[in-house]
C-alpha cells in the first residue's frame, strides 16, 4: 500500500472483554486512525463465561488491517506495537502450532468459587494476600488455570511438560504476533494471576504449589516497556516490528491518563468499572479489601504500584437493560431515557450480575432491583442504573482514601460510558469530588501506545507524555452533604440485601 503520510507511528492493540480496538498513534500522541470489532461471548453454564482464542485473534488481525488502511500509512512506518488486554482471562495453547487447546476462561467467570472457598477455609488467604496483594476470588487467574489442568489429563500433562503454553491474553497475542518466538507477560498482567510475588516480581514457588500450576507452562515476566519481542510470520505485518509495550487494561489506562505521580487516580468505565491510584515505587497493602497491584515497570526503572478497586458490572448493566430487559435499543440511549425523570423515584439497582467485587467481595451476591412502586417507569430503572454505576465507585474510593490516608480531589475518567454527561455528573455528586474527562477517552489504548513509544524511544520520558494529556471537561458536585449521605445510605442497605 502506498503511503500518503510521513513520519513514525505506534500501533496499539486493545484486546477487551467484548471486542478488540486497534489505534494508530503519531509522534505527537494523536490518534490518526482506529478500528474495532466485537466477538462472540460464550456462556456454557450459569456463571461461566468463555472466549474463543481464535475469534480473538481474528479480531486482532481485522482491526490491525483496518486501522492501518484508514491511517493511510505503510507498515514500514510502524515503529512499535503496544498490547493492552482484558486481565485475568486465561488461555491455553499448543507451543508448536499456537492452536488453542481450550476456550479461554474469562475474568468474569465464577466457576472456581468452590476452589476459592476451600482455600479460604484452609487458612491460605492471609499469606496469599501478603504475597500477591490480591484476594482469593474466582476473578483472578490461578484458580482458572488450576481448573483447566484438572479438567483434562492431556492438558495437565502438556502443561507440565511445557508443550502447552498458559497465559493471559497479552501472552497469547505476543506469542501469535512473534510467530511463537516469545511466551511473555509483563509485570502488570503477572500481578493479576495470584502467582507472582509482589516483592520479587517473579513467579512464587509456594503459590505455584498451592494452586498446582507448573512453572513450565507459564510465560517469562518482562518489563511493561522496552523491546520485548518482534513480529514474525504474519500475513498482515512484516517481520521485525518491535513489540515494545504491554500492560493490563486498567494499568494501561492509568498510564494513558498520565497519572505518573503518587495519589493520582483514574476510573475506567467499561464492562466493569475500575479505579486505580498510583502509590509510587512501594506497594501499599490494603486494610479495606482493595487490591495491591503493579502499575507498570519501565525499562531500567523501579516498578510503580497501585491500589485498585473494581466493580465487575458497569457498562455490562446497560447492556443487560438493552439485551435482557430490552428497555433501550442502543446503549447510548440510556442517558436520554434517564433524563426523562428528575431522579430514580426511589428505585435502587444493585448490578451484582456476576457477584460483587471490591470492597465487598461477595461472589455469591446477585443483582437486585428494589423500591419499585406502580408509579415507576423504565426511565426510573435507567436512572437507577446510572446511579448504581456511580455509587459502587464511591464504595471503592472511600476505601481507597482510608488506605492512602488522604483525600482525593480529582478523579480522571475514561472508557465508553464516560461520554455520558449525566453519569459523570451523578459520579461527581455522589463522591463530592471533581470528575475530569480527557479529550481522548480511550485511555487504555493510548496507554499501550505510550508504553510502546517509550520502549522504542519515540518519546524520551513520561514528562513529555504528561504534556500531551489534555482535559476536555470537568464535573463538580451540585448537591449537599446531607443529600449525598442519604442516597449512599439507601444504596448501602440495598447492597447488604443483595449479599444475603
Amino acid at each position: 500500500m502506498a503511503s500518503r503520510k510521513t513520519g513514525s507511528y505506534i500501533l496499539a492493540i486493545d484486546q477487551g472483554t467484548t471486542g478488540t480496538t486497534t489505534l494508530i498513534v503519531d509522534e505527537k500522541g494523536r490518534v490518526v486512525a482506529s478500528a474495532d470489532l466485537d466477538f462472540k461471548q460464550f456462556y456454557p453454564y450459569l456463571g461461566w463465561v468463555e472466549h474463543d482464542l481464535e475469534l480473538i485473534w481474528k479480531s486482532v488481525e481485522y482491526t490491525v488491517n483496518r486501522a492501518i488502511g484508514r491511517a493511510q500509512i505503510s507498515t514500514a512506518q510502524i515503529q512499535g506495537i503496544g498490547i493492552t488486554n482484558q486481565r485475568e482471562t486465561v488461555g491455553i495453547w499448543d507451543r508448536k502450532s499456537g492452536k488453542a487447546l481450550h476456550k479461554a476462561i474469562v475474568w468474569q467467570c465464577r466457576r472456581t468459587t468452590d476452589i476459592c472457598q476451600r482455600l479460604k477455609a484452609e487458612g491460605h488467604e492471609k499469606w496469599v494476600q501478603q504475597s500477591t496483594g490480591l484476594m482469593l476470588d474466582p476473578y483472578f487467574s490461578a484458580t482458572k488455570i488450576q481448573w483447566l489442568l484438572k479438567s483434562s489429563k492431556a492438558l495437565a500433562k502438556a502443561a507440565h511438560k511445557g508443550r502447552a503454553a498458559v497465559g493471559t491474553i497479552d501472552s497469547f497475542l505476543a506469542f501469535r504476533l512473534s510467530g511463537g518466538g516469545a511466551h511473555i507477560t509483563d509485570v502488570s498482567n503477572a500481578s493479576r494471576t495470584l502467582l507472582m510475588n509482589l516483592k520479587t516480581l517473579d513467579w512464587d514457588e509456594d503459590l505455584l504449589k498451592l494452586f498446582q500450576v507448573p512453572r513450565a507452562c507459564l510465560p517469562k515476566i518482562t518489563d511493561s516497556s522496552g523491546i520485548l519481542a518482534h513480529t514474525r510470520g504474519l500475513r498482515f505485518l512484516p517481520d521485525g516490528i518491535p513489540i515494545s509495550g504491554i500492560a493490563g487494561d486498567q494499568q494501561a489506562a492509568l498510564f494513558g491518563q498520565a497519572c505518573f505521580r503518587p495519589g493520582q487516580a483514574k476510573c475506567t468505565y467499561g464492562t466493569g468499572s475500575f479505579i486505580l491510584m498510583n502509590t509510587g515505587n512501594k506497594p501499599i497493602f490494603s486494610k479495606n479489601k482493595l487490591l495491591t497491584t503493579v502499575g507498570w515497570r519501565l525499562q531500567g526503572q523501579e516498578a510503580i504500584y497501585a491500589l485498585e478497586g473494581g466493580a465487575f458490572v458497569c457498562g455490562a448493566a446497560v447492556q443487560w437493560l438493552r439485551d435482557g430487559l430490552q428497555l433501550i435499543k442502543n446503549s447510548s440511549d440510556i442517558e436520554k431515557l434517564a433524563l426523562e425523570v428528575p431522579d430514580s423515584g426511589g428505585v435502587t439497582f444493585v448490578p451484582a450480575l456476576t457477584g460483587l467485587g471490591a470492597p465487598h467481595w461477595q461472589p455469591q451476591a446477585r443483582g437486585l432491583i428494589c423500591g419499585l412502586t406502580r408509579g415507576n417507569s423504565k426511565a426510573h430503572i435507567a436512572r437507577a442504573t446510572l446511579e448504581a454505576m456511580a455509587f459502587q465507585n464511591v464504595d471503592i474510593l472511600t476505601a481507597m482514601e482510608k488506605d492512602m490516608k488522604r483525600k482525593m480531589s480529582v478523579l480522571r475518567v475514561d472508557g465508553g460510558a464516560s461520554k455520558n454527561n449525566l453519569l459523570m455528573q451523578i459520579q461527581a455528586n455522589s463522591m463530592g469530588r471533581v470528575v475530569e474527562r480527557p479529550a481522548m477517552i480511550d485511555s487504555t489504548s493510548l496507554g499501550a501506545a505510550y508504553l510502546a513509544g517509550l520502549g522504542v524511544g519515540l518519546w524520551k520520558n513520561t514528562n513529555i507524555l504528561g504534556k500531551i494529556w489534555r482535559s476536555e471537561r470537568s464535573f463538580k458536585s451540585k448537591i449537599g452533604t446531607a443529600e449525598r449521605n442519604q442516597a449512599l445510605s439507601v444504596w448501602s442497605q440495598a447492597v447488604q440485601r443483595a449479599s444475603l
